[in-house]
């Protein structure tokens, strides 16, 4: 076998491979043989087909069979004799006219990974954070959970922010009905801020059985390009108008919550214990994305095309899934390839540069660290032994908590290397992050 490798761009590489006939025949003889002595054909018995016979007549097909067979096996042989290690699949194409006369050729375009230079890895600086939990915390916690069991009461004023209000409702849009006809009992709370940009601000002030016609634009970007950016004309029947009613924070109200005994200061201690979890991965996720963020900032790498597309494809997969659940025609979903490549590339990059992070300094999972973290994530459930059951019963499962343990593991090593500077945030700082992805 002759192998010539052509470097066509940083990353891309055209491979020619040249296969001897020689090493065709010698797989053919075997093949014929073995087919000889299972053919059957009229006036040999069986097993006693001459070799030349099963020749002449699968010739063709045995050939193109072990020529299919040994593009996949001379693949294999000739990246791993000239050192390359592919991205992706490679594209084959047969050669027509070979260099020699007898024997294949074929060339084997593909893309290989780029090289991750770690040197400036100790000129990079990361922000480490702290925090503690507060009484006010814990208090606004207490506010929230009695936003959960609140009740509505009927008012016989005009509404306001927190109020529920229930209307029918029609909307039309250059002479088009887009409501299919009215909603008829649709509950808001004023001041969530459901619905588009002005339409809450005019049912304030509405009361029991009032209506009221007025105009709003769409926004530029909405999820129908029929309304997008377009002038439409609501038609509004007010059919009551509620007060929120908050649970008393007594002891039937705690013991709702799994405090027994109602007692206030256990409820507290409980609610604080649950926030300071909380704060705990809180500021887990803020350290790894500074990390990330500064890796990916400081590490500049060539990307591999056949990486980033497998990995929009794979961005793609939750809005495919949601659409086959609304029984929706994939082909009617508009998911340009833009709105993911930006997520793509900067996932594609951290997922090249922490892996060989991990392999030059030969990181290892810490079964004692993926205990840990199933431990964490467990705490939360009624029944934490059957979360750890359900992790360690499937491998599968278990792999992505490994893996989340690995680049945990990862990031330590990073902090260790770089220029880290301390800071401290609030509670909700740390547990509402942007969404960012490592």
């Amino acid at each position: 076998m002759q192998v010539s490798v052509e470097k066509t761009s940083e990353l891309s590489r055209k491979m020619t491979v040249r296969v001897p006939e020689q090493a065709i025949k010698e797989k053919m003889d075997v093949r014929i043989k073995s087919l000889a002595r299972e053919v059957k054909l009229d006036g040999f018995r069986p097993g006693k087909v001459p070799p030349q016979v099963v020749r002449k007549m699968y010739g063709d097909r045995i050939r193109g069979e072990i020529t299919g067979d040994l593009i996949q096996s001379s693949y294999v042989e000739a990246i791993e004799s000239e050192n390359l290690k592919p991205a992706g699949p490679p594209q084959i194409i047969p050669v027509e006219k070979p260099s020699a006369p007898d024997g294949f050729e074929y060339i084997a375009d593909f893309e290989v990974y780029p090289v991750v230079n770690l040197d400036d890895l100790a000129k990079m600086q990361v922000s480490r954070a702290n925090g503690q939990v507060e009484t006010a915390d814990i208090e606004n916690m207490i506010e929230s959970l009695r936003q959960q069991k609140k009740d509505w009461s009927a008012v016989e004023r005009g509404a306001g922010n927190e109020d529920q209000i229930t209307f029918h409702f029609s909307g039309v849009c250059e002479d088009e009905n887009f409501t299919d006809g009215k909603v008829e009992n649709h509950k808001l709370t004023l001041g969530s801020g459901q619905m588009i940009p002005g339409f809450e601000e005019e049912l304030q002030g509405l009361a029991t059985s009032n209506t009221k016609v007025f105009d709003i634009q769409f926004p530029e970007k909405y999820g129908n390009d029929k309304l997008s950016g377009k002038t439409a004309q609501f038609d509004i029947e007010v059919v009551s108008v509620e007060e929120p009613i908050l649970p008393e924070l007594d002891a039937e109200f705690i013991k709702g919550f799994g405090v027994d005994d109602g007692d206030l200061d256990k409820f507290r201690e409980d609610i604080k214990r649950n926030l300071e979890n909380e704060l705990e991965q809180g500021i887990k996720r803020f350290v790894k994305n500074s990390v990330m963020d500064a890796l990916y900032a400081k590490i500049e790498l060539n990307l591999p095309s056949v990486l980033i597309d497998q990995e929009v494809e794979h961005l793609k997969e939750p809005y495919k899934a949601n659409a086959k659940r609304q029984n929706k025609n994939l082909e009617d979903i508009d998911l340009p390839t833009e709105m993911f490549e930006q997520r793509a590339n900067r996932r594609v990059a951290l997922g090249l540069i922490l892996a060989e992070i991990v392999q030059k300094n030969e990181i290892k999972v810490d079964d004692d660290r993926v205990r840990a973290t199933l431990d964490a994530m467990a705490r939360s459930y009624d029944s934490p032994e059957d979360v750890l059951k359900w992790y360690y019963d499937d491998k599968n499962r278990l792999a992505e908590i490994k893996q989340m343990t690995l680049e945990d593991q990862a990031v330590d090593w990073i902090l260790g290397q770089v220029s880290v500077t301390d800071k401290t945030l609030s509670f909700d700082e740390l547990t509402k992050p942007q969404n960012k992805e490592a």
